[in-house]
């Protein structure tokens, strides 16, 4: 029976290679590519172990990467049928990658195996899917807001100096003694 694309429903998939050993499908149409759960474990555990790091999604990548028109679109299961659940990579063109819940296997749209690949994330995908995994990635977001924030109001100079001196204290023994000092002298 022909696997058909999870998104259209219409395109037969076709045999392919990820990293010369990972047997995956992939659409003509849409260039999504197929991982079915049973080649992802087993290239999975040919691989060195992998601890993902959700500050990798900030930093910035050469990858031209062009956000796939289906990215959005609803997909089932080309195995099970099964709704395929999402699961929100933000990195600076956020993305989703999808997973079967049912039989675990794994949909990436066009360029996001490779977008995965170089935040060290390829190797876990399954961890992505966590609540832990997404409590982390809005950690780190509201991190990189609020120094987004810093930045607008003080000025990059500015900014700069206060990271530095908070990073300092954060690592000094009495460090919270300087930020009290430096509460008081802002209570009006």
């Amino acid at each position: 029976m022909p696997v058909l694309c999870p998104k259209d429903r219409k395109h037969t998939l076709s045999e392919s290679l990820l990293e010369d050993s990972l047997a995956v499908q992939c659409c003509p149409d849409c260039k999504g590519t197929w991982i079915p759960a049973e080649n992802y474990e087993t290239w999975q555990n040919q691989q060195p172990p992998a601890a993902p790091d959700p500050a990798r999604l900030s930093q910035p990548l050469e990858v031209d990467f062009h956000q796939s028109p289906y990215d959005a679109k609803a997909a089932l299961c080309p195995e099970c049928s099964s709704y395929l659940a999402r699961a929100k990579v933000n990195w600076s063109k956020p993305f989703f990658v999808e997973r079967c819940p049912n039989c675990g296997g794994i949909w990436c749209d066009r360029g996001e195996w490779t977008i995965l690949e170089r935040l060290g994330l390829h190797r876990t995908i399954q961890v992505l899917f966590t609540q832990e995994w997404q409590a982390k990635v809005r950690h780190h977001e509201t991190l990189e807001q609020e120094r987004a924030a810093t930045i607008d109001k003080l000025g990059p100079d500015i900014a700069t100096q206060v990271f530095a001196l908070a990073q300092l204290l954060e690592d000094h023994p009495n460090g919270d003694f300087g930020v009290a000092y430096l509460m008081r002298r802002f209570e009006r």
